[in-house]
């Protein structure tokens, strides 16, 4: 146990602290598991929002949260474009 008032009153702060970032992990852990079980356009975008808070909040790194983005946007099917018709011109001799 911690002696002084410093160390009490910094064990107080990590103890929130520690809360606080198991509640963000859990979020994070629960809507990717949703993400990949349903796949849906809105399940991956609340996912990514997770990651993206999760990160700003430092509980998670930069670059975890950009593999997490990266993994879930292949879930998600691409939209499909048309095709581009190539213009034909001719080259001036």
């Amino acid at each position: 146990m911690p002696v002084t008032v410093t160390a009490k009153r910094a064990l107080r702060s990590s103890a929130k602290k520690a809360l606080v970032n198991s509640l963000i992990i859990s979020r994070l852990e629960i809507s990717l598991r949703e993400a990949k079980k349903l796949k849906t356009d809105k399940a991956v975008k609340t996912a990514i929002s997770e990651a993206d808070r999760a990160a700003k909040k430092k509980v998670i790194k930069k670059n975890k949260a950009a593999r997490i983005k990266s993994a879930l946007s292949k879930l998600v099917k691409p939209l499909k474009s048309t095709p581009k018709t190539k213009k034909t011109s001719k080259k001036k001799k």
